[in-house]
Formats: structure tokens, sequence, C-alpha cells
């Protein structure tokens, strides 16, 4: 019996104004792995993790995703997000008028499977304390005014109270400091302790990357994972950058 949880087959993606980003990828991740993609800036780590989730600023030209053996390609971003699929922005938005308790209430009756009141309150109180985070955030609205270090602690909350199958955390550690980097870790670790799901983190953070478990790390250059391999790779492009691979990408027609 299959243990993959999200396989994308030959999947290319464009611009909504039709020009070619990624191209032709190919990945699976089983249940219980964490998977790293890294990349030179531009090289679509983003676009790929947005596309996952069906962001209508790109369209799926060629391929297609299966996410617990279903194909997904023709679901919309709530009915993806619904199955158990999880992603994280670069900069989370602030929601006017929404408080951070409402959000989340709402997010979890939504939620594959939802929690009742009195479970909801006692996980909630849980992984506040896991994640540092005062009460008192909870009755602020969604990110409003929240420093950089408190949306990215108020992502881990979302992603730990929600519980998804397969998390996509897109550079969830920019612009953190020390204090925060801890937190934000303690988050992954907690999520990583089941092992029916899955993660894959787009990150070029050599500090935080070394104190994770990963299991199998992407390089994507020009639209295309030109290496796959376990976390050597990230030692090498720590010691070496990207060279060796932006030369093995060559002109982009590999």
């Amino acid at each position: 019996m299959s243990d993959n949880l999200l396989e994308v087959k030959n999947y290319s993606v464009a611009s909504t104004d039709n020009v070619p980003i990624l191209h032709s990828l190919n990945l699976t991740i089983k249940k219980g792995e964490t998977h790293v993609l890294m990349g030179p800036n531009g090289a679509g780590k983003s676009t790929f993790g947005s596309s996952l989730l069906s962001n209508p600023a790109y369209k799926l030209t060629e391929g297609s995703i299966f996410f617990e053996k279903e194909n997904i390609t023709e679901l919309s971003t709530d009915k993806r997000a619904k199955k158990g699929i999880f992603l994280s922005f670069q900069a989370p938005v602030e929601i006017p008028g929404i408080s951070l308790y409402s959000f989340l209430r709402a997010a979890v009756k939504n939620a594959e499977t939802p929690l009742t009141g009195k479970l909801f309150r006692k996980k909630l109180n849980e992984i506040l304390k896991v994640l540092d985070l005062k009460q008192e955030y909870l009755e602020r609205d969604l990110n409003v005014g929240f420093s950089g270090g408190e949306r990215k602690k108020v992502e881990m909350l979302q992603l730990l109270m929600l519980s998804p199958k397969m998390a996509v955390l897109d550079e969830t550690d920019s612009g953190l400091d020390v204090d925060a980097v801890n937190i934000m870790l303690k988050g992954i670790n907690e999520f990583q302790q089941t092992d029916e799901k899955g993660m894959l983190i787009i990150s070029h953070n050599m500090h935080i990357l070394n104190r994770l478990k990963i299991d199998k790390v992407h390089i994507l250059v020009k639209g295309r994972i030109v290496a796959d391999g376990g976390s050597e790779l990230i030692q090498e492009i720590n010691e070496n950058g990207f060279i060796r691979f932006e030369n093995q990408a060559g002109d982009g027609n590999v």
C-alpha cells in the first residue's frame, strides 16, 4: 500500500499572461517526511508553493497533483485546504475587523476534523504555551500591528491548531530574530511528531535547516528541479552556493 502523501507529476506552471515559470517538475512526499526546496532567487520556489494551493496568479499548463492518491488538480483553493494542505506566507496579510480568536475558530470549524468548543479552547491554550504567545493576542485583529516575529508565531499557531496533513512553509523564517526563530522551530518540531503528516519547507536559512530532521532536499533552478538528495546538499550550498546547480541547469533547456 502506497504511503505517498503528495505527488506532483510532470508539473508545469505559467503566469496568467502565459510566461512559463515551472517546467515538468516531479516530486513525491511520503507520510512522515519533511522535504526542503532550495534554489537561487527567482527560481520559482514561492510559485511552486503558492500553486499547490491553486493561487489564481498562476495557471497549470501541464501535469497533475495527487494528494493521498486523489487527483486534486482541478480543485479550488478552499477545497485543497479542506483536504488538509496548509500554506504559510512570506508576508502574512493584515485582516482588520477579524480577531485572531474568531479567525482560528472559523478555520477550525471548517477543517476536515472540526473541534468542539471545549476541545478547541483546551488545544488553543496548550499551543499558546508552546509558542510563548499571550492570551491577549487572541483579541487583536489578525496581524494588525503585529511585528514580523509575532506574525510568524501566529502562523505557527494556525498550523498547530489546524493540524493539516501537509504543511508548505514558504520562507517562514524570513526576517525573524533569534527568539522568534526558536519559537518557530518549536512549532515545526511539534508538527513533525506525527508520522502521518508531511512538510515542505522553502528556505535558505542554514541555521534553521541544520536543526531540523530533513528527509530530502530538492534544488530548483530556472523553474526546474536539477538535483535531489539528502541533507548533505544543504551543507554543500552553505559552503559553495548554487554555482554547481546553476551550471547544471545551463540555459534552462535541460
